[in-house]
């Protein structure tokens, strides 16, 4: 075994035993954990309710009404019984459904009726929580109902007799006593600290719980130091994190400030560190780049968050603690994975994604990762985590970096990545106006002997991207590259229209609004494979990838260019006409 080898595998034994500690102690209630001996009473009334920064849909309302649950690409019918008595279609319709954040579309309603669905519902969830009893206690999915529970919880109780009030609010004292225990066993990132703003909620916002208030102040505190990068990004390096932390951590700086309490200056620091990162995602059609399991953008939820934004200054460039960077010129946006895996306790989400990037061209996406979906995601994750699901170079037809295989291990503490890419050293400069960015990755070093060197210079014009892929012997290898097959991926979005030419090293890309590019590689043949692109809304929808490919010994350096040959047309005037553009 070598000694990288035997590394590897002592750093994966300690991580096992954190996590079995931590789940060990999650389910001993009489232990103290790290809340202390905090207890739960149930309140006598609630003090504030949070704000709701997620839309509603009142015609939702109307489908609930009816008994149609549909969450996460799944539809449910109730048939006469509850929802919580139905075996559930998916993991993720049942974490929705008992996360109850549908109340928003109820309350949308505002109608009688509505109401007095959604008392019913909460009801029914009370007296028995039905077929998914498990995931209806997960740490994530209790927080999101707590917090559910307390923001609607004025439309809920409006009118309610005694009796369920306080049903409700022993509930909610339960539900609360049971986060506190379990809140040490959440995955790290996004479910810890949603399961810590929980808590900081129901201190806030429910009577007689100085106590809770404090202790749970200060482990938000920590967890938002610790898990909030300098650049404002997030442990885990999925973007979509920001977004809905954002959603959570604005309401609770307002609840703070609705209990005549200042906020946490850990709070407002992190606010401030996050909210810039938002515009280094974005392309230009407002969508985020798709990285380490970001999917579809939601756009309201974004502009709602933005609109909090007081500086609105334009995107940083370098993220360097996150792990990304960004080149941005007249309206053309290139943002590459430049970072190393997270942490082995964050990284149960992380894709193989080093050196890959995203473009887009104005509102036009043209190169894009396959990103995640939200429906069917225990489908689409392996496939989705690979190396080749991302527009960078594949070698040997295996990731940059590998996952923890042991299933039965991973149904516990996930599928982090447990090797891969050590040393990303990044350069990024200007030359002749044009912006450069050069980085490189050893995740293929140790099975392949390679480093794999990415170079991009965009012009000051945005009309132009040159790239260059290089493969190196790495360091101790053999000074000549193995025979080895590579092939270097993009991905196209959906909306891009490809065009073959009679030079089998250049293709035309046709995007919406008249604009198009060429690609050629010199020298090289641009092949068209199928893809899927999994970040759609209304779920993975198919799409084409220029693929070159060769063997490492014969070809250790490829160039290529990406050119706008065309500018976007202006709309026709009222009553114009145009012809069909021949091909």
């Amino acid at each position: 075994m070598t000694r990288g080898a035997l590394a590897e595998r002592m750093r994966l034994a300690a991580f096992v035993a954190g996590q079995g500690w931590r789940l060990l102690l999650a389910h001993l209630p009489g232990l103290p954990l790290s809340l202390g001996r905090v207890s739960i009473p149930v309140p006598e009334r609630l003090l504030i309710a949070p704000q709701d920064l997620r839309t509603g849909d009142a015609t939702r309302a109307s489908e609930i009404y009816a008994g149609r649950f549909a969450f996460a690409g799944k539809i449910a019918l109730l048939d006469g019984r509850t929802p919580f008595e139905l075996e559930p279609p998916s993991h993720e319709w049942a974490q929705t459904l008992h996360g109850f954040g549908w109340l928003r579309h109820l309350r949308a309603a505002s109608t009688t009726i509505a109401r007095a669905n959604a008392r019913a519902i909460v009801g029914d969830w009370i007296r028995n929580p039905g077929e998914a009893r498990a995931i209806a206690a997960e740490p994530e999915v209790t927080a999101r109902r707590i917090i559910s529970w307390l923001t609607q919880a004025p439309f809920i109780l409006q009118d309610a007799d005694h009796e369920f009030y306080r049903r409700f609010m022993r509930s909610l004292a339960r539900q609360v006593r049971h986060l506190r225990r379990s809140a040490i066993a959440a995955p790290d990132g996004y479910p810890r600290l949603i399961s810590t703003i929980a808590l900081v909620f129901a201190g806030l916002c429910m009577s007689d719980q100085s106590r809770l208030l404090k202790v749970s102040q200060r482990r938000l505190e920590e967890e938002l130091d610790r898990q909030i990068l300098p650049d404002g990004g997030i442990i885990t390096r999925n973007p979509d994190s920001l977004i809905a932390l954002l959603l959570d951590l604005l309401p609770l700086r307002h609840a703070f400030a609705a209990r005549n309490q200042p906020a946490p200056q850990a709070l407002m620091n992190a606010i401030d560190r996050m909210m810039p990162m938002l515009r280094f995602f974005r392309h230009g059609d407002g969508a985020f780049a798709h990285f380490h399991g970001m999917g579809h953008t939601a756009a309201d939820q974004l502009a709602t968050i933005l609109a909090y934004d007081d500086a609105r200054g334009a995107p940083v460039a370098n993220a360097p603690h996150s792990g990304f960077q960004r080149l941005d010129a007249k309206g053309s946006v290139l943002i590459a994975d430049t970072g190393v895996a997270p942490p082995l306790a964050a990284g149960w989400e992380a894709h193989a994604s080093c050196l890959a990037f995203e473009f887009s061209s104005g509102r036009n996406r043209i190169f894009v990762n396959c990103g995640m979906t939200a429906m069917n995601r225990e489908m689409w994750w392996q496939v989705a985590r690979a190396t080749a699901a991302h527009c960078t170079a594949v070698i040997g037809d295996t990731s940059s970096a590998r996952f923890l295989q042991w299933k039965w291990l991973g149904g516990l503490v996930g599928f982090p990545i447990v090797s891969g890419p050590n040393a990303v050293p990044v350069q990024r400069g200007k030359r002749d106006d044009s912006l450069m960015l050069r980085a490189s990755h050893d995740g293929y070093a140790a099975s392949f002997g390679v480093i794999h060197r990415r170079s991009f210079r965009l012009a000051s014009e945005g009309a132009r991207l040159d790239g260059e892929d290089l493969f190196k012997p790495a360091e101790g290898a053999p000074a000549t590259l193995p025979a080895t097959a590579f092939a270097i991926r993009f991905h196209l979005h959906p909306s891009v229209t490809v065009e073959r030419l009679a030079d089998p090293s250049t293709v035309l890309l046709a995007l919406p609004g008249g604009e198009a590019w060429a690609f050629l590689a010199p020298n090289q043949s641009v092949l068209l494979e199928e893809s899927i692109y999994l970040a759609a809304p209304d779920g993975p929808r198919r799409t084409v990838q220029l693929v070159i490919s060769g063997s490492l010994a014969e070809t250790g350096r490829v160039l290529w260019t990406l050119v706008r040959t065309r500018e976007r047309q202006p709309p026709l005037p009222v009553g114009g006409s145009s012809s069909a553009r021949t091909r």
